[in-house]
């Protein structure tokens, strides 16, 4: 498997900073969800189309990736159909521009279970995927929300049964929202899983709190060997949500410990 952070972990830095710290450090490759002040990855001045090729020599100097762009398109609200799917079309047309094979998508709001209706993420889905696959781009429906009960997901995935949708697994979701065993979500999912988001967390007075990765009761080392186990070849990707939270740890302590700490994670 190959190791990730997210650009979530690190919304202070700018493109040049967060290749090279990757680079550095021993990454494999860096998935993007905004880069500095801009979260909307299209609208990055870096990525326009007169600059990208330079940006894939500068990766393939640095033998770096980006597996993933993650978008964040919410498919489950009719009222923003519209702008949803404009999104998500974005994404695709820099994810083909770049040949980058995954865009995240999300078929709930928040990480803790809501009321999202899986008919109006299927109608979404089936509207955009032949974009999709037009593009050479395979979308991912992350566990999250309500898709973060991992029988809801198996349910859903088997209904529409397209070969450009996958998951998404966030090892974090299931454990804390469902609290399924990573063993259990993972034998279910294994057949869709494409990309991997892990963190770490504790609860305290009822709310959760998230802590380095190895420092709170998420069973990531157990998720580690299971994907190592089961010849997972993707991407498992730190992400440290510290652009949404801005009083935990900072990326200069984080993104070194998590490539250190998950590499000793895997089976000798």
């Amino acid at each position: 498997m190959k190791f990730a952070f997210s650009t979530l972990s690190c919304p202070d830095w700018l493109w040049e900073e967060i290749i090279t710290t990757a680079s550095d450090l021993g990454y494999d490759g860096v998935e993007l969800r905004g880069i500095g002040s801009e979260i909307y990855l299209p609208r990055v001045e870096i990525f326009s189309p007169e600059n990208i090729p330079a940006i894939k020599s500068r990766l393939n100097s640095l033998r770096l990736e980006i597996p993933c762009l993650a978008s964040g398109a919410l498919l489950f609200d009719p009222e923003k159909k519209t702008e949803a799917l404009k999104e998500t079309a974005d994404y695709l047309a820099l994810a083909g521009s770049l040949e980058i094979p995954y865009v995240r998508v999300l078929g709930d709001a928040q990480p803790e279970p809501g009321t999202a209706d899986a008919s109006i993420v299927e109608e979404n889905l089936l509207e955009i995927l032949p974009l999709a696959a037009q593009k050479n781009v395979t979308l991912l429906l992350e566990t999250n929300g309500v898709f973060a009960d991992s029988n809801k997901m198996v349910k859903f995935m088997e209904k529409i049964h397209h070969p450009n949708l996958a998951v998404l697994w966030d090892v974090h979701h299931p454990f804390r929202y469902f609290h399924e065993q990573v063993h259990e979500t993972y034998s279910r999912l294994k057949p869709w899983i494409r990309h991997v988001h892990i963190k770490d967390s504790i609860v305290k007075d009822g709310r959760v709190q998230y802590r380095m990765f190895g420092y709170g009761d998420v069973p990531a080392a157990d998720a580690v060997r299971e994907l190592s186990c089961g010849g997972f070849r993707g991407y498992v990707v730190l992400e440290w949500v510290k652009r949404w939270c801005m009083d935990i740890e900072e990326p200069g302590i984080v993104i070194p410990h998590f490539i250190n700490a998950v590499k000793n994670m895997l089976p000798q």
